[in-house]
């Protein structure tokens, strides 16, 4: 029978190997659609674009997700007992900028599979750095604990 460090240690790495899936998507995608941009509507580079973004999306970037937020909010209450000030605005952020940056992902996939895509490269390639900021923000939280 496995410890409450053991059990935690597992889920701990867990976590970490759900965040780092769905940090690398959420840099991927974004470059995906700079490229997707200059692709001819109905193309088959276009074409070819929407079944990427969809898979990456779907088989990578949602999942780990959620397993990110499961195992996250299970060593919250587990280990951290919901306390310290870092550990709600790691929370905080992550819930309303991380999530939130993933749900305009979604969005704009979508609009790309429609073929109604509005948005230039030049938008793409600032938006693929917003979840850069985000990580160096929880990574400070997490590992300096400033509060």
């Amino acid at each position: 029978m496995m410890t409450v460090d053991a059990v935690h240690l597992w889920v701990k790495s867990l976590h970490v190997m759900a965040v780092i899936s769905w940090m690398a998507g959420m840099f991927y995608l974004p470059r995906l659609f700079v490229y997707h941009v200059d692709a001819p509507n109905g193309s088959v580079q276009s074409e070819t674009f929407k079944v990427m973004e969809r898979r990456l999306l779907r088989a990578i970037i949602n999942p780990a997700m959620i397993v990110a937020w499961l195992t996250g909010l299970w060593m919250a209450w587990y280990v951290f007992h919901m306390k310290g000030g870092w550990l709600h605005a790691k929370l905080f952020i992550v819930f309303i900028f991380l999530s939130g940056f993933h749900g305009l992902l979604a969005r704009w996939r979508k609009d790309f599979a429609a073929d109604r895509n509005v948005r230039s490269a030049r938008f793409y390639r600032i938006a693929n750095e917003v979840p850069t900021v985000i990580m160096v923000i929880v990574v400070i939280l997490v590992i300096v604990k400033p509060f």
